[in-house]
């Protein structure tokens, strides 16, 4: 496995979108895309390990991490267009897009977009937003939101609404996890509003590419629509052997074996 990981910058419309890259042989190479309110890291031991089969890029969804943060309401088409804008940039012209929860929302519109040019298409964790779940999304409490303390008490408070999530010796990935929210804690809960917004069941009749979705078994969130989400897309399904919302940090191994498995298959 090879640990070097690449670092860069690209521009688009927005400003300049940050990206992790490892590998580059000639295979068509692999797009990541991360959850709210991630960045790259998210998949920072997936990286390499995708890398030693196909280019594997990780981008920094615009807004989070070191992308470019526009001012105005975030949205699942503005994050596609940035995503589109960096592969455009990179020169991809026909890769394999895997998308995490949010991340996994933003993958359905681009697929949606690229049609042929998307070679296959994993959603992880992906939620299934449908009239019920847009109409509802005001009644939904906020997920990561807290109000700045001046004794840092905000800090734990944070911690602890993700500490569920990790099994103990995971401190490490939520450390990650708090980073990146207080990188964008004046934000960090729109891009959970952006997908419950997101009209995905008027977009799913659009991809075109070999899809597969996955979810870990501890997902409360996510696993029960599962089949529901694959029966409105038509497409494959599988619940890995363990973990949580963070599975890509949890079972990287297992993570990436899916993904070079699922891209071979294309």
């Amino acid at each position: 496995m090879t640990d070097t990981v690449r670092k860069g910058y690209v521009p688009s419309p927005f400003g300049q979108l940050h990206y992790a890259e490892c590998g580059g042989t000639g295979e068509e190479p692999v797009l990541m895309l991360h959850q709210t309110p991630r960045s790259w890291t998210e998949y920072l031991h997936v990286l390499p390990r995708v890398g030693t089969a196909r280019r594997a890029i990780a981008m920094d969804t615009l807004g989070f991490g070191a992308s470019a943060k526009p001012e105005g309401p975030h949205s699942i088409e503005r994050f596609a267009d940035a995503a589109e804008a960096l592969a455009d940039v990179l020169g991809l012209e026909r890769f394999h897009l895997v998308g995490h929860h949010t991340g996994g929302v933003i993958a359905v519109e681009l697929a949606a977009r690229l049609g042929d040019r998307v070679a296959s298409l994993l959603l992880s964790a992906t939620p299934f937003i449908d009239e019920e779940k847009r109409r509802t999304a005001a009644e939904r409490k906020q997920i990561d939101h807290v109000d700045p303390k001046p004794d840092g008490s905000h800090l734990l408070q944070l911690w602890n609404r993700r500490r569920e999530f990790y099994a103990s010796g995971e401190e490490a990935a939520l450390t990650r996890f708090m980073v990146d929210a207080l990188t964008v804690l004046d934000r960090v809960e729109e891009g959970h509003v952006a997908v419950r917004q997101y009209a995905m069941d008027q977009r799913l009749p659009g991809i075109t590419a070999r899809t597969l979705a996955v979810c870990a078994p501890g997902d409360h969130y996510s696993l029960p629509a599962l089949e529901r989400f694959a029966a409105a897309l038509g497409c494959e399904t599988r619940v890995l052997s363990g973990g949580h919302v963070p599975v890509p940090e949890q079972l990287p191994g297992e993570f990436a074996e899916v993904v070079l498995e699922w891209s071979a298959q294309a």
